[in-house]
């Protein structure tokens, strides 16, 4: 028997009696989930750093404040984002109510990875919480003291009776799989995404999928120089690069680049120091496996900045590559640690081409103090979302979707967009019981007349268009 199937049993039983529906009780669970936040504060500070050498800061700025905003977000808007939306009818429908009920899905199931293993664990249980549905979180197992501090913490601040942590590796979650939930969201990498589709397609469960890509930064010939690389070093090197928006690697022309390499050089000395390793400031890749993937990425190109490593401390210093070729593995794979390839084009047009020929990336930068030339990589090009002139700054914002398109994956959350994510929109028409005589034009035997009356009583007409006769 299914390991899973008892527990998955009584979250059903709590769905089907109803508790997660009422606000009030939605209201409860978020707000026990602010206080986890609050008062464990300390504990997953600590965890992130034992798991990533995350400093406090960015602790505070990327996973925790950054998950407590989208929980008020949800507690200031849960009312209006629960109301039933209420929509326009035709002739036919004139007297009857037309609406859209917002209802849960049910138990849902959300899998998260270890590079952020707070904010991208709770930030969608916010929005299937605020939703009304059960939830099984499955933490990353990689990333194992926060682990801890979730497994342990959460269950004394949200409801057994309709939340659950589950751990474990693959094997566990492969057996997690097997079992029928209403929706799946899975953040982590193309590879294991296929996994967990093909896993929902044989109960059809619809799910989201949170993954990756080769994240383009343009930079142009006219911009600032130095506030580009400043901005770019701070998007690439968090988290030790560890970031799914990160940029993956600057593409521009060579004059560009040999304006943009000192200014790399001056804001990677200025933000971590002489020697990296000793900043508290800059963290570790997560484990020996991932900082053997990474360092192999050295091997592509030439180090123009950093490139040391220490094997027995999963560090890899900031480093910069030149002279890629796009056939080598650093320009192939997703990089997910400290490199960051320049490649060189001749110009904008070039750039534009080289990024519409690859798969959707999970976001696309580009620099210029010409709006016209962002607006032209925007306008342009594909992605799951889009910055100009700063990297990772549209994902602060809880009023902009956060999703993937095409190899980058599919759907969207934050914000509102989570709640949507994890409802159903239901069409509602309740109609009374009287006026008979107008649906008799919709029934057997059919009239050629009753078909004029029943076309003109239900057909959508173009607005703004004079038709003369």
């Amino acid at each position: 028997m299914n390991p899973y199937l008892g527990q998955l049993e009584s979250l059903r039983a709590a769905w089907l009696s109803g508790i997660t529906r009422p606000i009030e009780y939605r209201k409860k669970q978020l707000e026990a989930l602010g206080r986890f936040l609050d008062e464990k504060k300390s504990d997953l500070f600590h965890a992130l750093h034992e798991d990533l050498r995350k400093s406090a800061f960015e602790s505070e700025i990327t996973e925790v404040a950054f998950t407590k905003n989208e929980v008020m977000e949800a507690l200031n808007n849960l009312d209006s984002w629960m109301k039933d939306e209420y929509m326009s009818k035709n002739l036919a429908t004139k007297f009857d109510c037309a609406f859209i009920r917002k209802d849960p899905f049910g138990v849902v199931l959300i899998i998260s990875p270890y590079n952020y293993p707070i904010g991208l664990a709770l930030i969608p249980l916010v929005g299937a919480i605020a939703a009304g549905n059960c939830v099984v979180l499955k933490p990353s197992e990689i990333s194992s003291s926060t682990e801890r501090v979730l497994t342990e913490g959460l269950p004394s601040y949200l409801d057994p009776e309709t939340f659950a942590v589950v751990t474990g590796g693959p094997e566990e979650t492969t057996k997690l799989l097997e079992n029928k939930f209403d929706y799946i969201f899975f953040t982590g990498s193309r590879n294991v995404g296929k996994i967990i589709m093909t896993a929902a397609a044989k109960h059809v469960t619809p799910l989201t999928l949170e993954l990756g890509g080769k994240n383009p930064c343009y930079v142009d010939e006219s911009c600032d120089f130095q506030n580009a690389a400043n901005r770019i070093v701070w998007g690439k090197f968090l988290n030790a690069g560890q970031t799914c928006v990160a940029p993956d690697y600057v593409i521009c022309s060579i004059t560009t680049r040999e304006k943009l390499m000192p200014c790399l050089q001056k804001a990677m000395h200025e933000f971590y120091g002489s020697n990296p390793r000793e900043s508290p400031d800059f963290g570790r890749l997560v484990n020996n496996r991932s900082f053997q993937r990474v360092r192999a990425l050295l091997k592509s190109g030439q180090v123009a900045i950093g490139g040391e490593t220490d094997e027995s401390d999963c560090y890899i210093a900031p480093t910069v590559l030149v002279d890629v070729k796009e056939s080598e593995p650093v320009m192939q794979e997703e990089v997910f640690g400290p490199i960051l390839p320049i490649f060189t084009v001749a110009d904008l047009d070039e750039a534009i081409q080289f990024i519409k020929r690859r798969d959707p990336p999970l976001a696309a930068y580009a620099f210029s103090s010409n709006s016209k030339v962002v607006n032209q990589v925007l306008d342009f090009t594909s992605s799951g979302g889009f910055c100009g002139n700063d990297i990772l700054m549209h994902m602060t914002l809880v009023s902009l979707p956060f999703g993937g398109v095409g190899y980058s994956g599919f759907g969207k959350y934050h914000g509102k967009f989570t709640f949507d994510t994890f409802t159903h929109y239901r069409a509602s028409l309740l109609r009374g019981m009287g006026m008979e005589s107008l649906n008799t034009l919709r029934y057997p035997p059919y009239a050629n007349r009753n078909l004029g009356l029943l076309l003109s009583a239900t057909s959508v007409r173009r607005t703004g268009m004079c038709t003369l006769q």
